[in-house]
């Protein structure tokens, strides 16, 4: 994966970057318990749309870390589409992420993949099918008001 990510503290990274400072934040407290979200939003522009994911890393209890990286796209002609587009680029870049992380450590931690989609609003319909494929692919998966991921973090930057 050739994207380019950034985080607060570190500015710009790779993407091998991000895997090995995950890894190197979980084996500096391999006592305590983690959790990573990956998550996707989109905000419009004139022409283009700016779809960000994010991925987090949550030291349950003790806060958490987290990177993020922008895809533009030419508009898109619907709210279904983007919905898809979002929860398609999440599960890409949490399987990139495992693939990673497997490579590096014994036990992948819990993953979860963040949608920005919830009950209230237009998005309520796309729920069952839209969740349905993302835990069809093995993959726990959150909506709003849960998907701080998705909601909270990838929208900070869009």
């Amino acid at each position: 994966m050739d994207k380019r990510f950034y985080n607060p503290q570190h500015g710009e990274m790779s993407f091998s970057e991000v895997v090995n400072t995950l890894v190197t934040t979980m084996e500096e407290d391999a006592a305590a318990r983690y959790a990573i979200f990956v998550g996707t939003d989109a905000a419009s522009g004139m022409r283009d749309i700016d779809f960000v994911s994010a991925i987090v890393l949550h030291k349950i209890g003790k806060g958490g870390r987290y990177f993020w990286t922008r895809e533009k796209t030419h508009r898109v002609h619907s709210l279904r589409q983007k919905i898809w587009h979002e929860a398609l680029l999440s599960f890409e870049l949490a399987q990139s992420l495992i693939a990673m992380l497997a490579e590096r450590v014994a036990l992948v931690h819990n993953l979860e993949i963040h949608i920005d989609i919830g009950e209230n609003g237009r998005t309520k319909e796309m729920i069952d099918e839209v969740v349905g494929m993302i835990i069809g692919s093995g993959f726990a998966v959150r909506i709003k008001p849960h998907a701080y991921a998705a909601s909270s973090v990838a929208d900070r930057h869009t």
